[in-house]
């Protein structure tokens, strides 16, 4: 179902380097997962994906019920087979969701009404729905469900979603029945350290395969956030995959890595290219710009992806201002290789006992 095993530990932070067993393949770890919410990641084909040597995807289990339904997905053999994918996928909970779509939905303690996106027919979430949503779309990882509080939120509300998180946690447990996919809890708590450990204690005290940290990156300062994932490596086991929900920005994915997180996910590289902007390695750059006009040097001159050996900013430029798909789909394509590559680097130089160094160096050039 999945085995995780820690290869080598940065003697200096909580970086560490890991290789996750999954049923679809090995997963070296520190990873970052691109995002395909429905089961597709955004212009980029699975082909693609493989180019950059991608191991594993993120679905979205609310989205998929909704279109196309986890019944097809399951009549096409599962998400895999569905999207002819031959790697791993995790699908999360469609918790992100109460917090996202706060204006279509209510919160009760057996689960969670919503109202549809696309129609606003009426739904009712329930952790044991979930459960049988995501054993139908038939992903290597499924996550709990969960409540993911808002911020900023008071101390009394975050622990409410904490015990609600802590109760669907068994109750998705105790209906989870697929044994070819493994079930993460999820660790709630906001910004209030005390609420973080209750959270990692309660949801340890079910006994899951891996733990992803929920409840972050949702608007609060990035010392926050920070500080939050200090209190996770301090409270999570080391033995165990350690999941950042819904974090991609680089210089968060460095901070993660430092702080012992070895999972990371995002929206973010195909949601910014599809607003002209690339990443190089000394920070964002906005394509789309008129700076950008005659400038026939490629997005990233360091970057050794099929866009950047291709094309120029210049090129890519008059694409976005003409509308042509092609824009968003060579942005996409190279934010997510410069992603997939700096995990990369990052593994690498962990491997040769280099974090610090790297870490040092990354922040050094690149400006956020």
């Amino acid at each position: 179902m999945l085995e995780f095993k820690i290869t080598k530990k940065d003697e200096e932070t909580s970086a560490r380097l890991g290789e996750l067993k999954i049923t679809h393949g090995v997963v070296d770890t520190p990873i970052f997962m691109p995002v395909g919410t429905l089961a597709t990641v955004k212009s980029l084909t699975p082909e693609d994906l493989c180019e950059m040597g991608i191991k594993i995807i993120l679905s979205n289990t609310y989205h998929l019920y909704l279109r196309p339904g986890e019944d097809l997905v399951e009549k096409a053999g599962g998400l895999h087979s569905f999207m002819n994918w031959k790697h791993g996928v995790l699908t999360d909970s469609g918790g992100f969701q109460v917090f996202s779509l706060s204006e279509l939905r209510q919160i009760t303690d057996d689960g969670v009404y919503f109202n549809s996106h696309i129609d606003g027919s009426r739904h009712f979430f329930t952790p044991e729905k979930v459960m049988d949503i995501e054993q139908k779309l038939g992903a290597d990882i499924a996550m709990c469900f969960d409540e993911c509080p808002p911020y900023p939120c008071t101390y009394k509300e975050v622990l409410k979603a904490v015990e609600r998180t802590s109760a669907w946690a068994k109750r998705c447990k105790e209906s989870h029945t697929r044994t070819d996919q493994a079930l993460f809890g999820i660790v709630q708590g906001g910004v209030f350290e005390e609420l973080r450990r209750k959270s990692a204690k309660e949801i340890k005290e079910v006994e899951f395969p891996g733990y992803a940290v929920g409840g972050l990156s949702v608007g609060e300062p990035k010392e926050d956030m920070y500080a939050m994932l200090q209190v996770m490596d301090e409270s999570l086991p080391t033995e165990k995959p350690r999941y950042l929900m819904g974090v991609g920005a680089p210089e968060d994915l460095v901070e993660g890595v430092k702080r012992g997180i070895d999972m990371f996910d995002c929206v973010l590289p195909t949601r910014l290219a599809r607003h002209g902007t690339a990443y190089t390695h000394k920070g964002k750059i906005t394509v789309r710009n008129a700076k950008y006009k005659d400038d026939f040097t490629p997005i990233d001159e360091e970057c050794g992806c099929y866009v950047c050996k291709n094309y120029t900013r210049a090129y890519i430029r008059h694409l976005i201002k003409a509308e042509e798909i092609l824009a968003p789909r060579l942005l996409s394509y190279h934010n997510v290789y410069f992603l997939a590559k700096l995990m990369e680097n990052i593994r690498t130089a962990i491997l040769q006992g280099e974090f610090s160094g790297f870490y040092n160096n990354f922040f050094e050039n690149y400006q956020y």
